[in-house]
């Protein structure tokens, strides 16, 4: 019995040996490969201090595509890091805020709304579990003590904790030796051909499910959250939804109430949304269905988004 005992302490110390050994070259790969995944980015970034944060879906994503975030950068002189994600809705993104929070800085946050994001747990509790995100997702142990608050009070599922720790979705990747990229960042020079079959079905794809008024007020109160958590570290936050064709809108279910209810959220909160969302209608300015190409960030960029980035706010709007 004790050379049994004795062999199965052998077998299974080779055997965390060779875990051991798997999780680190995932991690490596992971480092090697980073690219857009958030959290990701702040642990890149090191400690510091920045002007501004970008928060949000994929329409704040081509702000950092190729090299325009550090274009940004040096037409306005100012400290710049986008941690926008592809479908991540207000809890996830109060998540990333957390995390940069703890050995960061900004002055500023620069919101990118997106009505879709409010109506789901798949783009909320349900991106916790996003295998993309967790292979991409560098191990922490901050970032595994926030997961796991999550998960027992902001209703993540556990299983989300559980890959995060036992790095599954990482030693599982069937494409660690590629870049982490989001495939939009690939086609940022293309020009769209309208589609009303594209439009309709990615429509589908962002609201899967009706539009239920509970959701849309749970999700409000999340969001609610990410604005305290701003205001209670000075940071001044300013609210924007980014242009898209008039196809795509007219295809959006409710936005007029979303409007309403994001509107008297933010009022009572002295906060303002700009919406440029009617800005930019040509084809042109855009790769796809309703993300901007290099054409029209930038076009956004000369028109808007420079002159925001510098302007001095107070929580009543634009000084």
């Amino acid at each position: 019995m004790k050379r049994l005992g004795k062999s199965a302490i052998v077998f299974v110390a080779i055997g965390l040996l060779i875990f051991g050994g798997a999780y680190y070259a995932a991690e490596l790969l992971m480092y090697r490969n980073g690219h857009s995944n958030p959290l990701f980015k702040i642990t890149k970034a090191g400690p510091g201090a920045f002007d501004w944060i970008i928060l949000g879906a994929s329409h704040a994503m081509p702000l950092d595509f190729a090299d325009f975030n550090d274009q940004m950068r040096r037409e306005t002189g100012m400290k710049i890091i986008n941690l926008a994600s592809p479908g991540t809705g207000p809890l996830y993104n109060r998540f990333v805020l957390e995390i940069f929070l703890r050995d960061h800085s900004a002055k500023n946050l620069l919101y990118v709304v997106d009505s879709f994001a409010f109506y789901s747990r798949i783009w909320n509790e349900e991106r916790f579990g996003d295998t993309k995100l967790l292979r991409a997702t560098p191990f922490d142990v901050g970032i595994a003590g926030l997961l796991w608050q999550y998960s027992w009070h902001e209703g993540v599922e556990r299983r989300a904790l559980a890959d995060y720790l036992s790095g599954f979705s990482k030693l599982n990747n069937r494409d660690r030796f590629q870049k982490d990229i989001w495939e939009g960042e690939l086609q940022f020079d293309r020009v769209y051909r309208p589609s009303a079959s594209a439009v309709k079905s990615r429509i589908s794809y962002l609201f899967p499910s009706p539009e239920a008024p509970a959701a849309l007020t749970r999700y409000l109160a999340e969001f609610s959250k990410l604005l305290d958590l701003a205001q209670k570290q000075n940071i001044r936050v300013v609210l924007v939804k980014m242009p898209t064709p008039a196809q795509f809108r007219a295809q959006l279910p409710n936005e007029a109430d979303f409007s309403f209810a994001m509107s008297r959220l933010l009022a009572g909160q002295g906060f303002v949304l700009e919406d440029f969302s009617a800005d930019l209608d040509e084809p042109r300015f855009y790769f796809d269905t309703d993300h901007l190409n290099r054409t029209g960030v930038t076009e956004f960029f000369t028109r808007h988004l420079r002159q925001l980035l510098a302007s001095p706010w107070n929580r009543e709007g634009r000084i």
